[in-house]
Formats: structure tokens, C-alpha cells, sequence
């Protein structure tokens, strides 16, 4: 039996008979969402030390969870569930994958582990200025108060962007998981960058 020849109401109600064949026609169907979702998430994941087998396994459980949910009098097309329902199930895995390395870097990484170089570092603020503040403070030993004080500086949602910066990621994946668009996204990378120099400036 091929899927080309039944629709997806059709597959729906089969699944529902609990029919293993109907599950596997319809993923064999809707597969490229799956990967499309795996590929627009990869790149977050990389840079989050997330496993991408476990992304893999929680792409499969968004759509196993639009399969049990769909509703045939839903507005919405099979294609578009799928997608909304794996989207969303990527989005919190990344975003819990995010938390727990917030949680890591407050805990144990000192500045030199956390931009994997002190020159990171001054990338991300420099305005390449030729009294750059940066210059001496990189030279000091006391990372952990800098740290402290950069984190009480930033709000809550100021430190989750600045740890996602400090990652690599870029404004456009930054945007997709807190869910801003990219104006609010620049305005709080601005934000985060004055804040640390003027921490760096009284130093």
C-alpha cells in the first residue's frame, strides 16, 4: 500500500485503529519536515553541546504528538500541525539545553572557558577604539568578579541573550529562541554590550 493513494484523513483514522502501517506511510510522507526542522535547529544545538541524536528523538516525539492530535476539523492542514507541533517541541528542548548551560556557566566556567579565548572577549565589545578599556582588564587573574558583576548588572532576559552571544549564535537563531524579532534582538545585544563596558570602564 502505497500513501500517494490514501489521504491524510484517511491515514488519520487508520492510526487511530492503531495501525503501525498508517504510521509509517504518514512518516515516510511528511519526513522532509522533520529534517527541515532538524536543520534549522543543528546549528543551535552544535553550539549548545546538545546531542544531536536526542534532537533527532525529540523532533520524532513532536511528530508523534501531531499524529495523536490532529483534529480533521482543525483549519490547519496535517503539513502545517506537523510543523507547528515539531517546531515547538525543538524550540524548548534548545531552550532547556540553553538553561542548563546558563546554569553551568554560572557555576563553574571561568572567562577564559566561557569565549574559549580572552580575545572572544574583546571582539564582542571592542569598538575598536585605540584606548580600548578591554586592553588591561584581559590581563587581570579576578575572571570571577568580572563575571559576578556582569551578571547582576544584566536583567534575566539580558543575561539569556548574552550567554547565547557569548555561544556564537547568531542574531537571527537568538531571535527564533527567545521569540523576538530581530530589532529587539540588536536593541538588547546593545544593551548588554554598554552595560559590560561601562562594568569594564570603572574598573
Amino acid at each position: 500500500m502505497n500513501y500517494e493513494d490514501i489521504n491524510d484523513e484517511q491515514l488519520i483514522h487508520m492510526i487511530r485503529e492503531e495501525s503501525e502501517e498508517a504510521k509509517d506511510m504518514l512518516y515516510q510522507k511528511y519526513r522532509y519536515i522533520i529534517d527541515y526542522e532538524l536543520k534549522k535547529y543543528k546549528r543551535i544545538a552544535y553550539a549548545l553541546s546538545y546531542d544531536v541524536s536526542e534532537l533527532s528523538q525529540e523532533a520524532l516525539v513532536g511528530f508523534a504528538d501531531a499524529i495523536n492530535n490532529y483534529r480533521e476539523d482543525k483549519e490547519a492542514s496535517l503539513a502545517s500541525f506537523i510543523t507547528l507541533c515539531v517546531d515547538r517541541r525543538l524550540q524548548v528542548a534548545i531552550k532547556k539545553a540553553g538553561r542548563l548551560k546558563n546554569q553551568m556557566i554560572k557555576e563553574a566556567l571561568s572567562l577564559e572557558e566561557e569565549y574559549n579565548a580572552s580575545s572572544q572577549l574583546k571582539d564582542l565589545l571592542s569598538d575598536n577604539s585605540l584606548n580600548d578599556p578591554l586592553e588591561n582588564i584581559l590581563k587581570e587573574e579576578n575572571y570571577q568578579e568580572l563575571k559576578r558583576k556582569i551578571k547582576e548588572s544584566l536583567s534575566e532576559s539580558e543575561y539569556e541573550v548574552y550567554t547565547y552571544m557569548i555561544n556564537g549564535l547568531k542574531y537571527d537563531e537568538i531571535a527564533s529562541l527567545i521569540n523576538k524579532n530581530l530589532k529587539q534582538v540588536d536593541n538588547t545585544i546593545q544593551r548588554v554590550k554598554s552595560k559590560i563596558k561601562k562594568i569594564l570602564e570603572e574598573r
